[in-house]
């Protein structure tokens, strides 16, 4: 099962977000993105969000893209 790559990315999503100490509604609404979409991706539904959902999530966290997404 090829499911770890996209999780991973979750995964970190998930850490940097309990770090600014923000729950999932709060941060998706910080993001302006969607509760649902953030969700999905925290929990691997999503494996490849897009660029734009992506940039979002990367400024709310205060870090680059390649940050992001680098292992």
């Amino acid at each position: 099962m090829e499911n770890n790559q996209g999780n991973k990315l979750g995964k970190k999503i998930k850490a940097l977000r309990l770090k600014l100490e923000l729950s999932q509604d709060e941060f998706a609404r910080k993001a302006d993105i969607p509760y649902t979409t953030l969700t999905k991706i925290e929990t691997g539904v999503i494996k490849k969000p897009s660029v734009f959902v992506m940039a979002k999530i990367a400024k709310t966290l205060n870090i680059t893209i390649e940050e992001l997404i680098k292992k």
